[in-house]
């Protein structure tokens, strides 16, 4: 079984930056990629994402703020977070789809960013 596993979370004061790294257990083929975060009492939302042809995707909120990439080997994603707001505070998620026929979606176990003075 794949496991994911995120690093990089923590506390920051707003204008503040982190990155957060996960890390897949196994080498597997990948059909996408990406970072969902979820605060309380609100839904899930995309942060950021790459497809298979390698376009990458980022929610409005983050645009211009936060940077996702990847390296192949082993199948590693970070996204770089500057200009950190309030409103960023969350459980940070990263996903990676498999690139099988169904697809399957693996999560990592989430990591707590909050953004305070």
């Amino acid at each position: 079984q794949v496991q994911l596993v995120e690093s990089g979370g923590g506390l920051v004061v707003p204008g503040g930056s982190l990155r957060l790294s996960c890390v897949a257990s196994e080498i597997f083929s990948i059909y996408s990629m990406g970072w969902y975060r979820q605060a309380p009492g609100k839904q899930r939302e995309l942060v950021a994402s790459i497809s298979s042809s390698g376009t990458i995707h980022y929610g409005d909120s983050v645009k211009g703020r936060f940077t996702f990439s990847r390296d192949n080997a082993p199948n590693t994603m970070y996204l770089q977070m500057n200009s950190l707001k309030p409103e960023d505070t969350a459980v940070y998620y990263c996903y990676m789809r498999e690139a099988s026929d169904p697809p399957y979606d693996y999560w990592g176990q989430g990591t707590q960013v909050t953004v305070s003075s």
